[in-house]
């Protein structure tokens, strides 16, 4: 999810489409040699998340048709909130921290993260959360919003819960995002540093690809350094790309998929992911659904948390006219048959759910 549109759809569905993939090159990492990173969990686990609305979440007095309400409660949550402060999203204007503490839509569903807290059923989940700095990483980065960092640092660390933080995701979304370099990794860099001084302890920094297009030199340019990253992570839609698997392995990092949802294409031009449909939701899971968890399962060694958006883009306003999300509604539980496989696929115990003892599970 972007808080901002999509200015160029044919440019994204380019990258989609020029997937450079050779897994004769990819080399695992010997687990026995690796020092684990911020909330790794432990051999081949991985953590499963949702997101990336309220709706689609699910699972509170006001929005119970989620997969909360069908599925068993995920190890943790997808929400967004953002450093963009005066800037316009479908009638929405931005404050700063917007979705933090209170209930805003900037086109792409209800999203807050104090719902999630505040709602006993949670307790025991944890929080990704996706922060955007369009258009404000170089005011990040001279500290022109060290205001907005330390409430958000105070948030963080008064959730007393794992939070997995993605800086700045999609940094590479060249045609949404538009990040300059040098101002995002100082922005990058700023923000830990402010955390580490305010003994923000219960976080973890993500860096987040697109997941596609940005071959290993783009990746170094644009990463902020071992030092200032705890996982490396990028977006799987339809794009079975194994660039920042290769990355991650060579920094020795775990992988979090950190946006999934399956959109369906030929040559570069998406068509109808409506999961309601019993044709539609067959093809998807051959399509989508079996290569995402090979993928996964396939790469045990490195992906060690995905988070799968279950949201009906096709109703928000954000995507009604971008021509990958319009006619995607990815909704699960809308469809007998993939819920039935999803819930045989996730009843293998390496997929790590909300517990009491989850918290324990992971690497402090």
């Amino acid at each position: 999810m972007k808080i901002v549109n999509l200015y160029s759809t044919l440019f994204f569905a380019f990258f989609i489409s020029c997937s450079s993939i050779n897994k004769n090159q990819v080399v695992k990492v010997n687990s026995s040699n690796k020092t684990s990173s911020k909330f790794e969990p432990n051999d081949d686990d991985c953590l499963v998340f949702i997101g990336q609305d309220l709706e689609a979440i699910g699972g509170l007095d006001n929005y119970s048709k989620g997969y909360c309400d069908t599925f068993e409660m995920p190890a943790g949550i997808t929400l967004y909130t953002g450093f963009t402060p005066n800037k316009e999203s479908y009638g929405y204007f931005q404050k700063g921290n917007d979705g933090l503490k209170s209930i805003v839509n900037w086109g792409a569903g209800d999203t807050c993260l104090q719902c999630i807290l505040d709602d006993d059923d949670f307790k025991n989940t944890m929080i990704s959360i996706g922060l955007s700095m369009v258009d404000n990483e170089k005011k990040v980065a001279l500290g022109e919003h060290d205001d907005l960092i330390r409430e958000l640092g105070t948030w963080i660390k008064n959730s007393k819960r794992p939070v997995f933080l993605r800086i700045g995701y999609e940094f590479d979304g060249w045609s949404w995002n538009h990040y300059k370099k040098k101002y995002y990794l100082e922005a990058w860099k700023r923000i830990h540093t402010k955390f580490k001084e305010m003994n923000v302890a219960n976080v973890a920094f993500v860096w987040q690809s697109k997941g596609n297009g940005s071959n290993q030199q783009v990746l170094d340019d644009w990463y902020p350094g071992d030092e200032f990253v705890d996982w490396c992570a990028y977006s799987y839609f339809d794009n079975p790309d194994t660039e920042m698997l290769t990355f991650a392995r060579k920094h020795q990092k775990p992988v979090f998929i950190a946006e999934a949802t399956p959109t369906l294409s030929i040559d570069g031009l998406y068509f109808n992911s409506r999961l309601d449909n019993p044709k539609v939701a067959y093809e998807a899971w051959e399509k989508w659904f079996t290569p995402f968890f090979k993928t996964i399962n396939d790469n045990k060694d490195v992906i060690k948390a995905f988070s799968y958006i279950n949201a009906n883009w096709s109703k928000q306003p954000m995507w009604i006219t971008n021509s990958v999300f319009q006619q995607v509604d990815s909704r699960i539980q809308i469809s007998d048959s993939i819920s039935k496989k999803w819930k045989e696929e996730l009843m293998n115990p390496r997929y790590l759910k909300a517990s009491p003892s989850l918290f324990e599970k992971l690497e402090n």
